[in-house]
């Protein structure tokens, strides 16, 4: 297939951030902890990957700041980026620092091992990976409509990047949380301008995809 775009497309790049390697067996949601930027060669291999001239945008979490600015070291000339709260992880409120055996052990749900509690669960004192779709839909959309045809590079959050694929091929979200975001992950959405009445309105050209 010809993965050439229209030129009414708006190219997202998706990267999820950099690990966060001491709270890996912990809920660490929107907290803000650092990433673990010691590989070299996957920044190198995003630095190559990715088009010049983007538009960079970040969450406020300073894991997606430490992530972009590894691949600015990596070989890619970082212009000034929007920091966009809106693209930041799922608040999980009072699992956030719970051990996910110990959170394990009190579920009963069907989604263990997919995401921490049902797609459209409210987390006790957070938010639901529902409400993330909504603020990160209406974030991208905000942001295609002032960057028309242009590339989004976006560093983001295991959360909002499966809620905007979910969002791109209409799935339920209990079934979007199926899909594998690994970190440093890059994920190529084009949102077309131009549908006609009917077509899809995104092409997806490839998930959770490591550069190396």
């Amino acid at each position: 297939m010809d993965e050439k775009p229209p030129e009414t497309a708006t190219r997202w790049w998706w990267i999820r951030h950099a690990p966060v390697t001491h709270l890996h067996d912990r809920i660490y949601g929107n907290t803000d902890p650092d990433a673990d930027t010691s590989d070299v060669a996957a920044f190198q291999a995003l630095a190559n990957r990715l088009p010049d001239d983007a538009v960079w945008v970040v969450s406020h979490l300073r894991r997606t700041h430490q992530t972009a600015q590894a691949i600015a070291r990596g070989g890619y000339s970082l212009p000034q980026w929007i920091e966009e709260p809106d693209v930041g992880e799922q608040d999980f409120g009072a699992l956030h620092g719970v051990l996910h055996v110990d959170h394990a052990a009190t579920r009963s749900d069907v989604f263990h091992g997919f995401w921490p509690n049902d797609p459209y669960e409210r987390a006790p004192g957070g938010e639901s990976l529902e409400l993330v779709q909504r603020r990160v839909m209406a974030a991208v959309a905000r942001i295609s409509d002032r960057y028309p045809g242009r590339d989004i590079v976006c560093v983001a959050h295991g959360g909002p990047i499966v809620s905007a694929v979910g969002a791109a091929l209409e799935l339920d979200l209990r079934r979007a949380v199926a899909l594998a975001i690994p970190n440093l992950s890059l994920t190529r959405l084009h949102r077309l301008h131009a549908s006609r009445p009917g077509a899809p309105s995104w092409r997806v050209l490839g998930v959770g995809e490591r550069p190396l």
